[in-house]
């Protein structure tokens, strides 16, 4: 497994693109958990379901903060996060077009918007693993 030191100036980039991932998801899950009953009418999804991606954003969020915070960033780590980042934008998208999830329009925006934030975090994620080479 690599590791990325944290005394490289190299590394502050990623750190901080990690660390605001871990942030906006882990309000975004605590949001789900907490408002589901509340958002489920605006959203569309169940609240069963709100709830379910409450808890895995929550959980995601913090073992995005736990990577960030680790003296050495793990590469392979990092590779994860982005991979999973990219994969649930795709995954909102397609939830999306296919009616899979019955968005309402304003959980159907919502969800685009949410697939574009998580989308850029991989993005900056990506930059922020090439800036360590």
């Amino acid at each position: 497994m690599t590791a990325l030191t944290l005394t490289s100036d190299r590394t502050k980039f990623l750190r901080l693109a990690l660390a605001a991932d871990a942030v906006v998801t882990g309000v975004n899950g605590l949001a789900y958990l907490a408002g589901a009953d509340l958002l489920s009418d605006l959203l569309g999804p169940g609240a069963g379901l709100l709830r379910g991606i409450g808890a895995f954003l929550l959980v995601y969020g913090l073992g995005v903060g736990f990577l960030a915070s680790r003296a050495a960033i793990s590469a392979a780590g990092t590779r994860t996060v982005i991979a999973l980042n990219a994969a649930w934008a795709v995954g909102s998208v397609a939830a999306v077009v296919t009616g899979a999830a019955g968005f309402t329009v304003a959980g159907a925006v919502w969800a685009i918007l949410q697939a574009l934030v998580v989308a850029v975090f991989a993005e900056l994620q990506v930059m922020g693993l090439r800036r360590t080479r």
